[in-house]
């Protein structure tokens, strides 16, 4: 059954890839680097919440952090864009390990509200710090150059840069989660005293996944401070990561596809609902609601039962 299911997976990132290469030409690049930097995002999240069953609320402070570290170096110092993307990367991780040590001490709720907490300590920092900008944030940041001949001022060639980093990181997901350590990481998800019991170290788990999310989280918001070039307040602000949480919900908690979807749907909406004005909460919470309703475990995750249902009525 093992290569089967490998060999599945395989056509499916076959087909990602061949969707990446010819989505410019049926839809904005702007609008598609937005739903990358995000799915990345969500994916992230993903990692910590469906595979590690932890519950973040604050994983905006590593998306924005990223975000606004990445837009300072890129615009003040003039950094090569991969420097200010893993230098970014390497802020939220420092943070994620920081935030992180003190948030697995507790658990459930206890731990969704400091991890709540500690992002707001940080969006207070990001209002008031000097680089940041304030309210007004890090505006006209340059793409620069992609090591020094690759100009990213051209939205094709800034595609092609987003798409090949977060193809690459949204494997690197895939794979964590159908590797060892995501084996046991679920496996302290589904109950964590007996996973103590067979002499897993458990924080030190929930550790390492906390620090990994965070790294991913900043990759994704260094990136969208690029493509947007421009680093605010929304990055760090609670409603992000509320947003990400709505996102995996919706496309299917523990599954590799369906933070993808989310964030495509979260992020489509947003970009053609904007003509309803203030509806369009109204309208996304409908939506979400419906979506809810029809698809208890996400849309991915129910097409995945529904799919395994049929499978097996076949079979019989």
């Amino acid at each position: 059954m093992a290569a089967p299911y490998a060999q599945k997976h395989i056509y499916g990132w076959i087909a990602f890839a061949i969707s990446l290469c010819i989505a410019p030409f049926f839809f904005y690049p702007i609008l598609l680097m937005k739903i990358l930097c995000f799915a990345l995002f969500a994916s992230a999240f993903n990692l910590m919440l469906g595979f590690g069953g932890l519950l973040s609320f604050g994983h905006a402070a590593f998306f924005g952090s990223a975000s606004y570290v990445s837009a300072y170096l890129a615009k003040e110092w003039g950094l090569d864009p991969a420097l200010s993307v893993l230098a970014g990367t390497a802020i939220a991780t420092i943070l994620g390990a920081a935030i992180g040590s003190i948030a697995i001490r507790r658990e459930g709720i206890y731990f969704a509200m400091i991890t709540l907490a500690l992002a707001q300590l940080v969006f207070f920092a990001a209002l008031q710090l000097k680089f940041t900008g304030g309210e007004d944030g890090i505006q006209s940041v340059p793409r620069g150059m992609l090591f020094g001949f690759i100009d990213l001022s051209d939205n094709g060639q800034m595609y092609a840069f987003v798409a090949v980093v977060c193809f690459a990181a949204l494997l690197f997901v895939q794979r964590i989660a159908a590797s060892p350590f995501g084996q046991v990481l679920q496996a302290i998800r589904d109950n964590e005293t007996r996973a103590t019991s067979l002499g897993y170290r458990v924080d030190r788990y929930k550790l390492l996944i906390f620090i990994l999310s965070a790294t991913l989280s900043g990759l994704a918001g260094a990136m969208k401070s690029l493509v947007f070039q421009l680093a605010s307040l929304t990055d760090v602000h609670w409603s992000t990561s509320g947003e990400v949480i709505l996102m995996v919900i919706l496309g299917g908690i523990g599954t590799s596809s369906g933070p993808v979807v989310g964030a495509a749907l979260i992020v489509w909406m947003q970009e053609y609902l904007a003509s309803f004005g203030a509806w369009v909460m109204v309208l996304q919470g409908m939506i979400f609601v419906a979506c809810v309703l029809a698809f208890r475990r996400g849309i991915i995750g129910t097409l995945r039962d529904t799919s395994s249902f049929m499978s097996r009525c076949l079979k019989m």
